[in-house]
């Protein structure tokens, strides 16, 4: 047959080199053809007399990059527990052949070795990687909604112990060469260009060619169940762990533990098919389709320029303009300067701008501290940030970010000064999370060049920006701002223009649900609990102290100074003007919905309950977290309606990466799919009619499950 995915070459000397080598891919992948091609090298190593060993190596900058997540989504319509089973088995029992050639098997691994392409290794006598910060090794199917489904969650077991691989496996973390090799994890580092060799001596040594597990008399303390101790306790503990982290909405956190559990009490090849049997659960569970088809799929197509204009031609930002040098400017010059872009800071005056500086250096030296950047590399960094009030110094720019306050006025002032600046065919971004694009816009000579960069804070932190497309703005427009995006590594979103855009929008949804929640009095703490379960990062009310009271109810009022009548003021409104009247604004007032100088640090306020007493009979936590999800799926449906929103993928990856949707949902869009559209509509009416109109379905909504 005809080699695509990999060669193999045995040499005088008797030891074979299996390269992988997919044809016309930047990386390797398993797939159907991949395990084809692996089962005929294993015959033919197997056949061949004289040879004494096989080194992989890689002939891409990955190792292996593991299963194709393609291959896998195109599979997830048809796909039951038997075929999930049988695909797991099909992949582990060819490592198994490979382990038990009784020939020495040894993995060269100069680049990244992840999920099965670090099974492969495992199920290799010996493991050789390069020291260098880009090869690491991991197993981070977890964050998939998986787990490693050939052999790596028995082999790591039995390599590290219950405890060490149970961390692995739960946070599914990249490991780089001096832990890896401390924890086990490969068993030599080598020098670039010295790796085959090592191998090739190594397997020269007539090694021993039999797994630990695979001689007579293996065991460790787990294969005893619970009658050990620590046994017992650890995996307790660990159970615990992933409930407090996990909820219960991750399947796959679970699945690992019992895999561990399960598998370690028994032979090793049986422990290979419970862990296929798990393995078959999770992907025919929604979860596992949700997070691959949006945070890996979805967010990989949007990073690569899915959404960008095919027919413009490429433009990189050499020097960029940012005027607004607070939090959210300092954080946008720093991301830019980091990607070598040469940044203008420009400000009211000087002493600002300076001040603006020193914020970016102090983030660049935390980045130090952790031991992401080298000192000298940081001062090259804060080089390029150039510090000023004049704004005639932005003429180089090919782009400029205003970043300034939330004022539709002085957002008008900043455009005319920098368009009487900037050259003809520079453009001109705004980062605001509300105001309309089109309106600032109607401000400039060349609206046709006025794009929407709406970025997250913190910045450093926050990967998602949403670009918002105001009326005329161009394609060419359009190109330039996800060129700048890439550039700087940000995962962007297309939106049309709307007040709120996508993010704002749907955002309020959830924490105005929480203020609605308080006003039914419903308790405070079953709010916000309701909320961390279902899988959001904080409650509602923390979120609304953080966002700020004050700045929520500003954005209600300026909707209804601008739309009269025709808006729906949201319920819980009016808990918001009480907490304002209190003079609790929130986390910037050290004092909102929670207390920040409490002893033991932050809690809720005491004081809620005399403000908004509780009811006398309690809803159940499930309806709760259906009411949170319900109301930013709907808004999000809204917004697909109303044409703020062209494709799905955008919202979805707008609401997990930019307003923390869970993302075992799929994405506000996602969950609606997931319930079944003619399932979440009938629940929808429920809700409407038991709290409120804001529950109601939109019609194309209602129109797709009567279809």
């Amino acid at each position: 047959m005809t080699m695509q995915h990999m060669r193999l070459d045995i040499g005088q000397d008797g030891i074979a080199i299996l390269t992988l080598d997919q044809q016309g891919a930047a990386a390797n992948v398993i797939s159907d053809a991949w395990m084809a091609e692996f089962a005929t090298v294993l015959d033919q190593l197997g056949a061949a007399e004289g040879c004494r060993g096989v080194v992989i190596v890689s002939a891409k900058s990955t190792f292996l990059a593991g299963a194709d997540l393609a291959m896998l989504d195109a599979a997830f319509p048809t796909m039951t527990l038997a075929s999930g089973f049988a695909l797991s088995q099909q992949i582990s029992k060819l490592l198994r052949r490979l382990e038990l050639l009784g020939k020495p098997a040894a993995a060269v691994i100069e680049g990244a070795a992840l999920g099965g392409g670090y099974e492969l290794t495992l199920a290799c006598h010996r493991r050789f990687l390069l020291d260098d910060a880009k090869a690491v090794v991991g197993l981070p199917e977890v964050q998939l909604g998986l787990l490693p489904g050939a052999g790596g969650t028995q082999r790591l077991g039995r390599m590290l112990g219950s405890r060490k691989a149970g961390e692995l496996l739960l946070s599914g973390r990249s490991v780089r060469p001096a832990e890896a090799l401390e924890l086990g994890l490969v068993d030599e580092l080598f020098a670039a260009g010295q790796g085959v060799e090592a191998a090739k001596a190594w397997i020269a040594s007539g090694p021993d060619a039999t797994k630990p597990w695979d001689r007579k008399g293996f065991a460790m303390p787990e294969s005893r169940g619970l009658a050990i101790p620590e046994v017992a306790v650890g995996f307790s503990m660990a159970t615990a762990a992933v409930a407090g982290k996990a909820g219960f909405n991750m399947p796959a956190p679970v699945a690992i533990l019992s895999c561990l559990f399960e598998g370690l009490q028994l032979p090793f090849d049986r422990a290979l098919a419970i862990e296929s049997k798990y393995f078959a659960r999770l992907l025919v569970d929604p979860v596992a389709r949700n997070l691959i088809r949006t945070t890996f799929l979805g967010r990989n197509a949007a990073l690569k320029g899915a959404r960008r204009p095919a027919d413009v031609p490429r433009r990189d930002v050499k020097t960029l303009g940012v005027v607004g040098a607070g939090l959210m400017g300092c954080g946008i010059a720093s991301a830019a300067a980091q990607a070598g872009i040469a940044v203008v800071l420009v400000d009211r005056d000087q002493a600002t701008a300076e001040a603006g500086k020193a914020r970016v250096g102090t983030g660049l030296e935390k980045l130090v501290t952790k031991g992401r950047l080298k000192a000298e590399q940081a001062e090259t960094i804060l080089s390029r940030v150039s510090p000023t009030a004049d704004f005639t110094a932005l003429a180089p720019c090919e782009l400029v970010i205003e970043a300034v306050f939330e004022d539709a006025a002085i957002k008008a002032e900043t455009l005319h000064k920098v368009e009487a600046v900037i050259a003809a065919d520079a453009i001109y971004a705004t980062n605001t999370s509300t105001l309309p694009i089109t309106g600032i816009a109607g401000q400039s000579a060349r609206p046709d060049q006025v794009i929407g960069l709406h970025f997250f804070s913190p910045v450093e932190l926050m990967e998602l920006v949403e670009v918002v497309m105001g009326r005329q703005t161009s394609p060419v427009t359009l190109a330039a701002g996800l060129d700048f995006l890439r550039q700087i590594r940000k995962l962007p979103i297309v939106v049309n223009d709307g007040r709120g855009f996508y993010t704002s929008r749907v955002v309020q949804r959830y924490i105005i649900e929480g203020a609605a929640m308080l006003a039914e009095g419903v308790e405070p703490a079953r709010i916000e609990n309701a909320g961390r379960s279902a899988g959001y990062p904080v409650g509602p009310l923390a979120l609304l102290d953080e966002v700020a009271i004050d700045l929520a109810i500003r954005i209600v009022d300026q909707a209804i100074a601008q739309e009269g009548d025709a808006y729906e003021v949201p319920p819980g409104v009016e808990i918001l003007r009480r907490m304002k009247e209190l003079g609790r604004l929130g986390r910037k007032t050290s004092a909102g919905f929670y207390e920040y100088d409490a002893p033991g640090g932050k809690r809720l306020w005491p004081g809620l309950a005399a403000e908004f007493p509780a009811a006398a009979e309690q809803p159940d936590s499930a309806t709760l977290k259906e009411r949170y999800l319900y109301a930013q799926a709907l808004e999000s449906a809204r917004c697909v309606e109303d044409g703020i929103i062209e494709h799905a993928i955008d919202a979805d990856l707008g609401s997990i990466f930019g307003i923390g949707y869970p993302a075992w949902t799929g994405g506000a869009l996602g969950y609606i799919d997931t319930v079944g559209v003619k399932a979440f509509v009938a629940r929808a009416d429920d809700f409407a009619a038991r709290f409120g109109p804001r529950f109601t379905p939109p019609a194309s909504l209602r129109e797709k499950a009567a279809a």
